[in-house]
């Protein structure tokens, strides 16, 4: 029986990483840095969960001039991270990020019905209340019985680590579960925790190959067929999400 959702964030609630890649570039020109991460840069970064952690294989892999001395560098990264974030929230407050299609109803359809919310990500806390307070309301942070974020863990997407440590939270087994994911680190990450996962691309992913997902669509809103909306769309998403989980029993 299917208890609980457990939802990545970046790619997967909402397509934000065109506003993390505006806010890094503008980070780094108010850093002096002469750097510029344009789309295909800022997606082979993406392979590195964490921005802290992307910033330092950027630093890693080019060498630019203007980096600082390797004795200062992790403090400077993370002061420079700080100022990203807040101009991304800044970007998600203003309305520039949305929730893909599906995921609100679905939210709500989810606590209505009783299955449980949590959260399993490697960005940070204030991105995760911004984008939530901004898209779902005041209380959305209060939606979620778990939210594993940041650096609440010590390794990163794709070890399973965030998952496990949502699983904990909920104090339920990972096969009473389904993982909502965007990405092979992030799928790779549930699979981990032995938490079976759907898969919606996203912008930044659509050429990847998710082996081992239960299923893989475009948007959660293509796993329902009918025009319909609302209260309506939520409920039918969750019979879907419902039969995907309630057929892994069947077949073992």
């Amino acid at each position: 029986m299917l208890q609980a959702l457990i939802f990545d964030v970046d790619g997967t609630l909402a397509e934000t990483e065109e506003a993390h890649r505006q806010a890094f570039n503008t980070a780094f020109a108010e850093a002096g840095v002469g750097w510029h991460w344009d789309q295909p840069r800022y997606k082979a970064l993406l392979q590195v969960t964490g921005g802290k952690e992307r910033i330092a294989r950027f630093i890693a892999d080019e060498q630019p001039p203007d980096a600082p001395a390797s004795a200062q560098q992790a403090e400077w990264i993370a002061r420079l991270h700080i100022r990203k974030t807040a101009i991304y929230t800044g970007l998600v407050a203003e309305g520039h990020v949305s929730l893909r299609p599906g995921i609100a109803e679905l939210l709500v359809a989810a606590r209505s019905q009783g299955v449980r919310l949590a959260i399993a990500t490697t960005t940070n806390l204030p991105n995760v209340e911004s984008l939530l307070v901004t898209s779902l309301g005041p209380d959305a942070m209060g939606w979620f019985e778990a939210i594993a974020a940041g650096d609440a863990v010590k390794r990163k997407k794709p070890a399973p680590d965030v998952f496990e440590l949502a699983l904990l939270q909920l104090g339920l087994p990972a096969r009473a579960c389904l993982a909502l994911e965007d990405s092979t680190n992030g799928l790779d990450s549930a699979l981990g925790a032995g938490i079976p996962t759907v898969v919606t691309r996203s912008v930044y992913t659509d050429d990847q190959q998710f082996v081992g997902a239960v299923s893989v669509v475009e948007s959660l809103a293509d796993l329902v067929t009918d025009d319909v909306t609302g209260a309506e769309l939520g409920g039918r998403l969750l019979d879907e999400l419902r039969a995907l989980h309630n057929s892994l029993g069947a077949a073992g």
